[in-house]
């Protein structure tokens, strides 16, 4: 199975700019990081523009799986950061691995989506993809007081960035 969208998140993801509009994004409205980044990756690698409903059903293919396992151990890991106690720290340390992993399966899901749809794409240019692409996730999302270019302009350069490192 191609890890392709995994090792793309990874390259963007290592750039502090990209990681900080992710999660505040992710604190502020809830969006779903892996989704960004699937955004991101189907338009600067696969030129793929993306609608609404496509956004929406990629996330639908994953919300339980987010709700129920990935957004929990965020919790858990999240309320064990002011606990100085080493034996909670360990515990925060494995919860954090596990969530990672827990991420890793979502975009495998992700992947597997994406994947079957993607014969059926049409292609453009990716410069232009990647801003409509999370766009439509914000559109899909119920944001519709936000613009991609102003609120992800890293996520959109990172995204461009790590697409060229392919």
């Amino acid at each position: 199975m191609s890890q392709s969208l995994w090792n793309f998140s990874l390259a963007a993801y290592a750039n502090k700019a990209v990681q900080d509009e992710c999660l505040a994004l992710q604190d502020e409205f809830g969006l779903d990081v892996n989704l960004i980044l699937l955004c991101s990756y189907l338009g600067a690698v696969h030129g793929v523009t993306l609608t609404a409903e496509e956004t929406a059903s990629a996330r639908d293919v994953v919300r339980q799986w987010h709700d129920d396992i990935v957004r929990p151990l965020r919790v858990a890991r999240r309320s064990l950061k002011p606990i100085e106690r080493q034996d909670a720290q360990r515990l925060r340390a494995q919860i954090k691995a596990a969530e990672l992993e827990s991420e890793r399966i979502e975009q495998t899901m992700l992947q597997q989506w994406a994947d079957a749809r993607l014969a059926q794409w049409r292609r453009g240019e990716a410069r232009a993809a990647v801003p409509t692409n999370l766009q439509a996730l914000l559109a899909a999302s119920g944001i519709e007081r936000l613009t991609a270019e102003t609120a992800m302009s890293h996520i959109i350069a990172g995204a461009l960035g790590a697409a060229q490192l392919r």
